[in-house]
């Protein structure tokens, strides 16, 4: 394991441990941000699973539904009816924070769905063509809260990479690196401790002789 090129003195020793100490505990702290960062993408995950299966489901049925309107009526007749919007939605979006994430959150007024009309007339269309865009208009609010899921799971998971590179980074370069550099400095500060005893006790025999 390579060490930090220091000087190998009780100074740099001190400081060194202090920032192992430090490394430690920002290790802790990733490891339990990227636990709980696991366990929230964990059960997004599933819900966005359960909702994509329900919304893939009920916009085959739509276009089923189109395919048979289409179908039956003229061409030119399905077109005109399906021009103007049967409603108007209200959608508002902000911003929330999930472990220092910034997630987008889509709020959709459901007062603004409940006035719908249809925009052409019942005698040259079909009911499949009625049912179709029903089915379409139940699904918007679930088709919001989809892309708001996809988005959010996308962003947690950028950042769970992020964190277990950090992770990683501390547990397996930064601390041991700290580790091996305080035991080197340390076996030298001792060397140095005992050389000095040494010559310290030589000195004192030689003193001690001249007497």
């Amino acid at each position: 394991m390579a060490t930090l090129r220091v000087n190998p003195t009780r100074m740099e020793l001190t400081r060194i441990k202090r920032r192992l100490v430090t490394a430690k505990r920002g290790h802790k702290l990733l490891k339990d941000k990227r636990d709980e960062l696991v366990r929230r993408f964990i059960g997004l995950i599933r819900e966005n699973a359960v909702l994509r299966k329900k919304v893939e489901a009920d916009l085959q049925v739509a276009l089923r539904r189109f395919a048979m309107a289409r179908a039956v009526m003229d061409g030119t007749t399905l077109e005109s009816a399906l021009m103007y919007p049967a409603r108007s939605a209200k959608v508002s979006m902000s911003i929330r924070n999930i472990l220092s994430v910034r997630v987008p959150e889509i709020s959709l007024e459901a007062e603004s769905l409940k006035d719908a009309i249809q925009p052409y007339g019942y005698a040259e269309t079909s009911a499949e063509l009625d049912d179709a865009i029903e089915t379409m208009a139940a699904l918007l609010p679930e088709l919001f809260r989809l892309a708001e899921l996809e988005k959010t799971c996308s962003l947690l998971a950028n950042e769970i990479e992020k964190t277990r590179r950090r992770v990683n980074a501390l547990e397996y370069v930064m601390i041991p690196q700290f580790e091996e550099t305080i035991r080197v400095i340390t076996m030298k500060l001792d060397e140095n401790e005992r050389s000095s005893i040494i010559r310290l006790m030589k000195v004192k025999e030689i003193i001690a002789a001249r007497d």
